[in-house]
């Protein structure tokens, strides 16, 4: 018989909406969550839901009773976080340290590598709602694992625990692989609910009952075929309707121009680039956004 790994106290750093996830979706493995970090009531009630019975104490206490600790703070309060619990003497030699940010490879765990800590950086490529249908959520998600090549196995086995699928990333490409994700995801929340706001002043009494087939199909099909699945006024070159449509942009949504010139453009060149857009067509076409993104 294969020989089970190792069931680890689970400690976590901040209880947002990403920790108290991975850590519930490490007890499912079998590990033992055992310290919560929190300081909001909005934080302390998520982590009592996910975490229930699972006591609430200081990132130093919640270090010193978990073999594995989940810092899972802010992007830009992770440095400091982790430089002061090395200073601080909390860090244990052979502790693992995980965080869970895009941005940030294993470099930023320096301090507390030199403490003696193992370091691992485990983005999952999700977004959280911080409920406990996230943990669900996990099964089959992709994760951006960065370690120390020593540490890879452990990692990845990890993120297999907690139902997803690892993802190798290197240290210096985490920016941009970040990047890629916020494009994606972030920027299509924004883009999704700007469409929902303009439907709605049209008329629309469900917005997002209108959009969703439409949009699932466009992001299967973008997924499949990347830019050959472009379509639309702006690949086909009509500059009279994108024209149209920046007349009543300005006219009723002023706010939503900047973005519907720059998305139009970056459309644009990709549809040139592949072909679709004939040249003969995007001289007008690319006078009519610099028109509309000046007025």
């Amino acid at each position: 018989m294969e020989e089970k790994p190792a069931r680890l106290s689970v400690g976590v750093v901040g209880a947002g909406r990403v920790g108290p996830v991975l850590a519930a979706a490490l007890k499912l493995a079998g590990h033992h969550p055992v310290a919560v970090s929190a300081v909001s009531d909005v934080s302390r009630r998520r982590a009592e839901s996910l975490l229930p019975g699972v006591p609430l104490m200081e990132p130093a206490a919640v270090l010193a009773h978990a073999d594995l600790v989940l810092l899972t703070v802010p992007d830009d309060a992770l440095p400091g976080l982790v430089s002061g619990l090395a200073e601080t003497g909390a860090v244990r030699p052979g502790q693992l340290l995980v965080h869970a940010s895009g941005r940030y490879g294993t470099s930023v765990l320096d301090p507390a590598l030199r403490a003696g800590a193992l370091p691992l950086a485990l983005h999952p490529a999700m977004t959280f709602s911080g409920a406990p249908v996230d943990v669900q959520r996990l099964a089959g998600c992709c994760f951006g694992v960065t370690a120390p090549g020593e540490l890879r196995t452990a990692a990845e086995a990890l993120v297999i625990e907690m139902g997803g699928e690892p993802e190798w990333i290197e240290e210096a490409a985490r920016p941009l692989y970040h990047a890629a994700l916020a494009i994606g995801a972030n920027h299509m929340v924004t883009l999704v609910a700007q469409a929902m706001d303009l439907l709605r002043q049209a008329g629309v009494q469900e917005p997002g009952r209108m959009l969703g087939p439409l949009l699932g199909a466009a992001l299967d099909n973008a997924l499949r075929s990347g830019d050959a699945a472009l379509t639309g006024p702006v690949a086909r070159g009509d500059a009279g309707t994108v024209a149209a449509h920046l007349a009543e942009l300005r006219s009723h949504a002023p706010d939503t121009v900047a973005s519907y010139v720059a998305m139009a453009r970056a459309t644009a060149d990709r549809a040139l680039a592949n072909g679709m857009l004939k040249a003969e067509y995007a001289e007008a076409l690319l006078g009519a956004l610099a028109d509309g993104g000046t007025r």
